[in-house]
């Protein structure tokens, strides 16, 4: 059987029409294509493209950010390395407090001999803005930023502590200063080679009677007229020629703070009672009034009411060495004289 191929027109006419080739009889058959046909492969198309079209769009949506997507994007990533860095700030400036609140505490301790705030009181101090909090509820990143306020208002209380807690230790400081200026730290003459400590506090052979007695200071020997000097700021208390104790020509200055100063057995007497002095001003010269076997200062120190030891004061103007020279010739039982 002789098989007859297309010619190039039948092409041209199969591609206009639609045939189905068929293998029994070798030959094309033109399908009828019906006006149903037609609506079914329109509607398929439309159908398809529509699903192509917004799977593309919702592809595009899932996949792709808008311009102001893009925009909220890059602010939130703004937001959160600043948030890192206010975070690394904030434990920075409370490693500071609590360095301050340590030196603070020493201040107190060492310098000032006062005991500190105590640490229930450094945590107290303002009061929560709950406004502050109420503000950043319901947003995507509220524990984000309540974590960052409680931390910036807790230090906030302990700067506010420690802010009045520095002006607690300006007031102690000034008021030290105060009682640094009211201590009898000098002795009331100056080193001179005429000059001797001559006898110490305590239990001394009294000079007339010959028998042992207390001794409520301290004596030094020397010439006639020698000058004689305030030991710490104050004002004059007394200034008497004669007492009832054989002090002879003496004055009494108040320090305050509890401190006295007397000094006896003087020549003259060049302060008058309501006087202020300071430390290292002139007030008399030495002499041999009153009770005395010779030339010399009785000098006393006296602290609420109570003589205590004038050798524990003089380490204002005496080296380490001087001192406990000084501290050895006040230990020696020997005779006083007054």
């Amino acid at each position: 059987m002789r098989v007859v191929l297309p010619t190039f027109e039948v092409y041209k006419s199969m591609r206009r029409a639609k045939y189905i080739y068929d293998p029994l009889t070798l030959a094309y058959h033109k399908v009828e294509r019906t006006w149903k046909h037609l609506l079914r492969d329109t509607s398929l198309f439309l159908l398809g493209s529509m699903l192509m079209g917004l799977i593309f769009f919702f592809g595009i949506q899932y996949f792709m950010d808008s311009p102001e997507e893009k925009a909220l994007k890059r602010q939130l990533e703004i937001s959160e390395e600043t948030y890192r860095e206010l975070e690394e700030q904030i434990q920075e400036l409370g490693a500071v407090a609590a360095e301050l609140e340590r030196r603070d505490n020493e201040v107190y301790r060492v310098i000032l001999e006062s005991e500190p705030p105590a640490s229930w009181v450094r945590q107290s101090g303002l009061p929560l803005d709950a406004d502050r909090y109420e503000k950043i509820r319901g947003l995507s990143n509220e524990t984000l930023l309540d974590r960052s306020l409680r931390k910036v208002d807790d230090l906030k209380k302990r700067l506010a502590v420690h802010s009045a807690s520095l002006d607690e230790v300006a007031d102690l400081a000034q008021r030290k200063g105060e009682i640094l200026k009211a201590l009898p730290a000098i002795r009331p003459v100056k080193d001179q080679p005429s000059i001797r400590f001559s006898s110490g506090f305590g239990y001394r052979i009294d000079p007339i009677f010959k028998v042992s007695k207390l001794h409520q200071g301290v004596d030094f020997s020397a010439k006639q007229g020698t000058p004689i000097y305030a030991t710490a700021n104050g004002v004059i208390a007394s200034n008497e020629l004669y007492g009832g104790r054989g002090y002879g020509k003496h004055l009494t200055i108040s320090h305050g703070y509890g401190y006295h100063t007397l000094y006896a057995h003087m020549s003259r007497v060049v302060r008058r009672k309501g006087q202020r002095v300071k430390r290292g001003d002139l007030i008399g010269y030495i002499g041999n009034t009153g009770k005395s076997t010779a030339p010399h200062l009785h000098y006393e120190v006296i602290y609420r009411g109570r003589r205590v030891n004038p050798i524990n004061f003089f380490f204002n103007d005496l080296t380490p060495a001087e001192y406990n020279k000084l501290l050895a010739q006040a230990a020696a039982n020997n005779q006083s004289f007054d």
